[in-house]
């Protein structure tokens, strides 16, 4: 299930979601903290993650899904966010140093080619960090955050996923062992939580946040793509001087070769 812009962008106004933005933001430091010159990309809802490449990186884009919805952003400056299909990205190939996806693989009609499509962008040597929910916290099992819908991830699942598609991950965080409930007095602990939970390994962390490079090498592979073949007739003259397709004369030759 897909929560549009309205309900993200209500969460992060919410001291909840100033908890989240607080250490997911925390655990994504080593990932957004050296983009000088680079060109970073986020989709889903990256916003409240990609306003600490901002004044660092050359150009930092947001890409949010349609059944989501577009938000401005950022909202003091210049838009650099769109609406766009997160499996078809209108972006050229190896244009991207680093891509955040975050809101949007729990969400994804097809995860394998979400991360085919980010490994077409991406730069040879290139980074991708994903934040997802952990399938045995209590983030995933409760609503009344935007991590409750969707699929949410073990961590084994994750490793398959990324391996999968062509991606080695590096670096593995479990962040938001805190409830996700509106009380004052956990929110009040959440630091302490973050401790003991991290210290002792604790298995019902909120959300995995992973960092992962790109593998140069891709191996030739079969797989069906959502990308389509359009065909543009073209006129060939013929001998009688009449014209036709192109379209249509190799429809007849293919024809007549298997009536044989």
């Amino acid at each position: 299930m897909t929560l549009d812009v309205v309900a993200l962008r209500a969460f992060y106004d919410s001291p909840l979601g100033e908890t989240a933005r607080r250490f997911v933001g925390r655990a994504l430091a080593d990932f957004l903290a050296p983009v000088a010159g680079a060109s970073v990309m986020g989709i889903g809802y990256p916003g409240p993650y990609l306003e600490a490449a901002r004044g660092r990186a050359e150009r930092v884009l947001a890409f949010m899904p349609a059944a989501q919805g577009v938000e401005p952003w950022p909202r003091d400056v210049r838009p650099a966010a769109c609406l766009a299909d997160s499996l078809m990205l209108p972006l050229p190939d190896g244009c991207m140093d680093r891509v955040l996806i975050v809101h949007a693989l729990e969400s994804s009609e097809d995860p394998d080619e979400l991360f085919y499509e980010v490994w077409r962008v991406l730069a040879p040597g290139g980074r991708l960090a994903v934040v997802a929910p952990n399938r045995g916290g209590l983030w995933a099992r409760m609503d009344v955050t935007p991590f409750g819908h969707g699929q949410p991830f073990s961590r084994g699942q994750l490793k398959a996923l990324m391996r999968r598609t062509l991606f080695t991950p590096e670096s593995w965080t479990e962040t938001l062992y805190v409830p996700p409930l509106a009380s004052p007095m956990l929110r009040g602990s959440a630091g302490a939580f973050e401790r003991i939970g991290t210290r002792l390994n604790l298995p019902f962390a909120g959300l995995h946040v992973v960092e992962a490079t790109k593998q140069l090498h891709r191996p030739l592979m079969v797989r069906q793509t959502r990308r389509g073949t359009r065909f543009i007739p073209v006129l060939v003259p013929q001998a009688n001087g009449a014209a036709t397709s192109r379209w249509a004369a190799q429809r007849r030759l293919s024809s007549a070769r298997s009536s044989r």
